[in-house]
């Protein structure tokens, strides 16, 4: 079952998350309201809204409240921000297979968008009629996870010498901790029992992981179906999973010389076929591949203390799709 097919099942409770969405970005300035209009036309799978909504009814019953689309939808509107935000970061031309903000208006409209959604965000929450103090704090967590997991991507890629442990800190802060804010906030919303929050952190937790392992995989991946361009990891000076696992198969002395030339790939960018090619060389994505699928498996074992349902058994798909996904 795919995400399209997900959302149809939910029928109104997912024309309401997306109403909240829509509505929470009205503006009567016309030029912020076209370019809301046009992030909106491509927002891609919404997969943190879906599974936040999937746990909230997977938790219920099929009982999913007004406050779990509430949370839901700014989940969604948080990740857009950030997406504003890394399209500046990381000077962005095309997000999605389109052109970003930045590259249309420039990075001072792109961080004010992206305050703008990070505002609304916020805004859903504290509307919402219960416990809304307990999530904004989830989602405060979540910003300042972002925040740390950037700066250490950027330390790491300065010095080149990132491990293992530090690519998962790394992958958790950056995409990992908004799943789980998506996640637990949902099932808060539905009064869900101590077990079951655990149940669905350690979920989202795997989920996220794995999620952020599959792009990472595809920066090596010379599928051109993927709708992105390749290499960009390293051209960015990211040792990200499939190389770490090459790493892992040649000695140390050779692996310096390996991070040396990402660390100089900047002045050298023909280094870029080199790892591209040593990643390939040395099993690197079939080690990755290998981690994602124990994510996966650990993503779906968690939920077994959930009660027997469609909705459980469709959160466990949505975590086999994200593990198989394509792009």
């Amino acid at each position: 079952m795919n995400p399209e097919d997900i959302k149809a099942s939910m029928g109104d409770r997912w024309s309401i998350v997306e109403s909240y969405i829509k509505d929470s970005l009205a503006s009567d300035i016309d030029l912020l309201q076209t370019l809301n209009d046009n992030i909106l036309s491509h927002s891609g799978k919404q997969l943190r809204p879906l599974v936040s909504m999937l746990v909230a009814m997977a938790c219920s019953g099929g009982k999913a409240t007004d406050d779990s689309c509430r949370y839901a939808a700014a989940a969604e509107l948080l990740h857009n921000a950030t997406l504003l935000h890394d399209d500046v970061a990381d000077s962005s031309d095309q997000r999605r297979g389109f052109p970003t903000i930045r590259s249309l208006m420039g990075p001072s409209v792109s961080v004010l968008v992206g305050d703008y959604w990070l505002v609304k965000a916020m805004k859903l929450i504290l509307s919402a009629s219960n416990h809304s103090d307990r999530v904004i704090q989830i989602f405060s967590k979540t910003l300042s996870d972002l925040a740390e997991g950037e700066m250490l991507q950027l330390q790491k890629a300065d010095t080149g010498d990132t491990g293992t442990d530090d690519y998962i800190r790394i992958i958790y802060n950056k995409t990992a901790s908004l799943f789980v804010a998506a996640c637990l906030s949902a099932a808060i919303s539905v009064n869900a029992s101590e077990e079951m929050e655990q149940a669905v952190k350690k979920f989202s937790t795997a989920l996220g992981l794995a999620f952020q392992i599959r792009d990472d995989i595809f920066d090596y991946s010379q599928d051109q179906g993927i709708g992105k361009p390749v290499g960009v990891d390293v051209m960015e000076q990211k040792i990200t999973l499939p190389l770490l696992g090459a790493l892992d198969d040649v000695s140390e002395e050779e692996a310096s010389e390996v991070r040396a030339r990402v660390s100089a790939i900047h002045e050298h960018p023909e280094n870029r076929e080199f790892i591209m090619d040593f990643v390939k060389l040395h099993g690197g994505v079939r080690y990755a591949e290998k981690e994602l699928e124990g994510y996966i498996e650990e993503a779906v074992n968690a939920i077994n203390v959930l009660p027997e349902s469609g909705y459980r058994q469709m959160l466990a798909d949505l975590a086999r799709y994200v593990g198989t996904r394509s792009k």
